[in-house]
């Protein structure tokens, strides 16, 4: 495949040599790798990005609550708070609400796109979404910001993990928001090299991080950490667009996140054993649902 890469090196250099964004490498490799034409690739895209639009928009006008009864409300209650001063910036708070409101969707069983995965899916769409209220994005770009998202989160899964049971959260909100970071650099008017150092930036700002659910449940920390993934990769893509480089090259945070990962002992590993999952009230919060499904089991 002319167009195949595994690394954020060969990546480069395949944009490099042709002139051209990772997005669009990346729509020529599915489009060799699929034997798809390039408008079948872009309509399937578009179909996400509706789902995600439904999400959002459903998360934040609709009165839900998921089954286990932990969640639901508080994306709208954000929502509302950010047209009145918020300390972090309207922006900032419309997407972190966003964001909640896909997770709070997905808790009350409604349909989201997994982005990477559906504990880490309201990321993406909350910045891309939220940001092209204010940039005036297309649609067609929107698509694009995705193909280019996709390309990143790729190379998380070939080389490292987006699973929080193999490498924690960091391998989960933390790749979703440096797939949107990358994403908001380049529908931003960023080269390549500072898509991957907005998604290295935003990974490096919660390497480590554990995957700890409530009840095992993707609800507690879960919808919480989205909206702080909304607001790293935003920041992220500031830090690459004002010039501000990592200093260590994007593979290699890769590679440092998934031995930091496998490092991760397993009760922090979405076992729900340890973290706050393991507290007085997390526990509790267990043996509650436990009853409410009429189990007694430890």
């Amino acid at each position: 495949m002319r167009y195949d890469f595994n690394t954020g090196a060969e990546l480069l250099k395949l944009c490099d040599a042709e002139q051209i964004t990772i997005s669009e490498v990346m729509i020529r490799r599915e489009m060799e790798l699929s034997e798809s034409a390039r408008e079948q690739l872009m309509t399937e895209m578009r179909r996400s990005l509706t789902v995600m639009r439904e999400s959002v928009k459903k998360g934040l006008t609709e009165d839900l609550k998921s089954v286990s009864r932990l969640s639901g409300g508080e994306a709208r209650t954000l929502y509302r708070y950010a047209d009145f001063g918020p300390l972090s910036g309207s922006e900032t708070c419309h997407a972190a609400a966003a964001a909640m409101a896909v997770v709070e969707v997905n808790a009350a069983m409604g349909r989201i796109v997994a982005a990477p995965t559906a504990g880490a899916s309201g990321i993406i769409p909350a910045v891309l979404l939220e940001t092209a209220h204010s940039r005036d994005w297309s649609e067609d770009k929107l698509v694009e910001g995705l193909f280019c998202a996709g390309a990143i989160g790729m190379l998380f899964a070939k080389n490292a993990s987006i699973s929080g049971a193999a490498a924690g959260c960091q391998a989960e909100t933390g790749v979703a928001a440096s797939m949107a970071a990358a994403a908001l650099v380049e529908l931003s008017g960023g080269d390549p090299i500072h898509c991957l150092d907005a998604a290295a930036i935003a990974i490096k700002n919660i390497e480590g991080l554990v995957c700890d659910p409530v009840a095992g449940l993707v609800e507690c920390p879960c919808i919480k950490r989205n909206a702080m993934g909304a607001a790293n990769a935003l920041l992220s893509a500031d830090l690459a667009l004002c010039g501000i480089t990592s200093l260590i090259p994007f593979d290699e945070v890769v590679s440092s996140m998934y031995a930091v990962g496998r490092e991760i002992r397993p009760e922090y590993r979405e076992t729900a054993k340890g973290g706050l999952a393991a507290t007085p009230t997390g526990r509790q919060i267990a043996a509650n649902i436990k009853r409410m499904n009429g189990r007694t089991d430890d």
